[in-house]
């Protein structure tokens, strides 16, 4: 009996132990884990545009789970993990944005474990710094060889600065070339005192390829608020094409010294992408101004793309002969010509639009287009016979209560003689639409030589009794197309046997809108500041409606719409239309 207590006592103490031990090992396989650390990397700096690296060391016995990254407590990156990794050194590239100096950006670092487990929220800091001035480079004389222009300095133009050394006379031969490339997002400026100038001479090249987010930047030397129409010269373009002046071979207008023409018409000066000219046009001489951009005899192996001009004191483009072609260009608030084409210029020309500034008009008059064969109207082959395509010339009159200058004229002045095919264009704001001038300009018009189609000229709410006029009670009422010429008094002009009106209204897909407000275009092209390029298509006489696509040469995007725009607007990113409030001096 005694036997049978202890055996019950010492059954009972084995299966107190056996529990005891069960329960430790429970108890070790439930092992709570420490929760998550994070440790931020040392701190980063730098000025905007530069990368940094957000960077943190993550322990988790537990197993990591997830990471979660927040940028000034907004999310920046999120990162999931199998849960069988118990450490990580993290790394995430950061590009600094455009902040003020001094501004800091805390990046918040967080770890889960697998058992749900969060770490102390822990910040990684991103100081931003000063961007330092950049050097101001001063360039003068005679550049030849290899030049290279970097975004990492500014350059000042200091008098005529030449690429290449075609300097001496129509005919000079074996001088030096130079090719100067200049990198995206470089700024360049013209010294006024000494009207910094900027010519390619013949032989020579320019690689200036800006990207929509890197433009190139030709502009004033002078501050926010100080610049104004002719604060330099401009860039300056010679070729080696020919053109229709005696010999072939000339100076441009100004004499100095940049010769142009040659036999080449495929000649190749290289190429301008993403490039704005601003406050250019110093008169050289009186009455000769150097436009914002000058192409003197420049060859279709040249490439032109996405340029502006902006507040010149001459012309925003000129072409003296040559047979470069262009598309997407902008002419923004010039004081002279949009467009001015002579000296048997024959490119091709498509995307283009043109804005003027009410009080913007020069003594000669200001025209969209100012097309001549050459300055006498004669008959010296080449012809000035360019084609454009899909180009909107939007004058200044916004409204019948707008003023604007008396100086303003066409939006096409068509004159001495030339054969310019123009289609897909969208004409308004200005006293005239059209006006064919000359008797020989009028017969290249009966002979199918200048052609008009797929041509909408708008007029004015208000503005005279047909939506045109001067801007003056005291001038001549205006006209969609001229009737009568400028002389004193006023003689009927003939196309053939029709008036000018008659011939324009009888050609493929031409029209006359009574006002610009049912074309489907912004009341904001008559502004400052950017303006809504894309078309309402909803607009009763909206210029992408029932377009029939002209046959053109390979080089011209098919368009089915009238103007530079229709529901894409191409100088995104790349323009800019407020260009006194841009420090580009840092």
């Amino acid at each position: 009996m005694q036997f049978s207590k202890i055996s019950r006592l010492f059954a009972a103490c084995t299966m107190a132990v056996s529990a005891v031990f069960v329960l430790n090992a429970c108890k070790e396989d439930e092992a709570v884990f420490p929760a998550p650390s994070v440790s931020a990397g040392a701190e980063a700096s730098g000025v905007p545009g530069a990368k940094v690296n957000v960077t943190a060391s993550i322990s988790a016995p537990g197993g990591l789970k997830t990471l979660t990254v927040l940028k000034n407590g907004a999310p920046f990156d999120t990162k999931t993990y199998g849960g069988t990794e118990t450490s990580d050194n993290y790394t995430k590239e950061y590009t600094i944005e455009n902040l003020a100096a001094g501004t800091t950006v805390n990046f918040t670092v967080i770890a889960t474990d697998s058992k749900n487990q969060a770490s102390p929220a822990t910040t990684f800091t991103v100081k931003v710094t000063a961007v330092p001035p950049k050097e101001i480079v001063t360039v003068k004389g005679l550049l030849t060889g290899n030049i290279t222009w970097s975004k990492s300095k500014i350059y000042k133009i200091s008098g005529f600065v030449r690429v290449g050394g075609d300097t001496t006379s129509a005919t000079a031969a074996g001088v030096a070339t130079g090719t100067l490339t200049i990198e995206p997002g470089t700024v360049i400026i013209g010294e006024r005192s000494t009207k910094g100038t900027l010519i390619i001479q013949r032989g020579s090249k320019i690689i200036a390829n800006g990207t929509a987010a890197e433009p190139i930047v030709f502009t004033s030397e002078r501050g926010v608020g100080e610049r104004e129409a002719g604060d330099w010269g401009g860039l300056v373009i010679c070729g080696k094409a020919t053109n229709n002046l005696p010999g072939g071979s000339a100076q441009l207008e100004g004499s100095y010294k940049g010769w142009h023409g040659g036999s080449d018409d495929a000649d190749n000066s290289g190429s301008l992408k993403y490039v704005r000219v601003e406050y250019a046009g110093v008169p050289i001489n009186p009455n000769q101004e150097i436009n914002s951009f000058t192409f003197g005899s420049v060859g279709s192996g040249t490439t032109l793309e996405y340029l502006q001009a902006s507040y010149g004191g001459d012309d925003a483009y000129e072409w003296f002969g040559g047979t470069v072609n262009a598309k997407y260009l902008v002419a923004y608030r010039t004081l002279d010509d949009d467009f001015d084409m002579d000296n048997g210029y024959r490119g091709f020309i498509q995307f283009a639009v043109s804005l003027r500034g009410g009080t913007s008009a020069d003594q000669s008059g200001s025209n969209g287009f100012e097309v001549d064969n050459d300055g006498q109207g004669t008959s010296s082959t080449p012809f000035t016979s360019p084609t454009l395509a899909n180009v909107s010339l939007i004058g200044a009159k916004q409204s019948q209560e707008t003023f604007i200058s008396t100086l303003f004229q066409n939006g096409m002045h068509l004159r001495r003689n030339n054969k310019i095919k123009v289609y897909n264009t969208f004409v308004t704001g200005f006293p005239n639409g059209v006006y064919i001038d000359g008797a020989t300009t009028s017969a290249n018009a009966v002979a199918g030589d200048l052609v008009l189609n797929n041509v909408v000229i708008a007029g004015v709410t208000g503005w005279g009794t047909n939506g045109f006029g001067q801007g003056a009670a005291t001038q001549p009422q205006g006209f969609a197309v001229r009737d009568v010429n400028t002389a004193t008094p006023p003689a009927d002009l003939l196309i053939g046997t029709a008036k000018p009106s008659v011939w324009f209204a009888g050609l493929t897909g031409n029209k006359t809108l009574a006002s610009w407000s049912t074309s489907g275009i912004s009341t904001s092209v008559f502004g400052t500041g950017r303006p809504t390029f894309t078309i309402t298509g909803t607009a009763a006489d909206a210029l992408n409606k029932a377009v029939t696509a002209p046959a053109l040469p390979a080089f011209f995007t098919a368009t089915t719409y009238v103007g530079a725009f229709n529901d894409t607007d191409w100088t995104a990113t790349w323009a800019e239309f407020n260009p006194s409030a841009i420090v580009y001096i840092k």
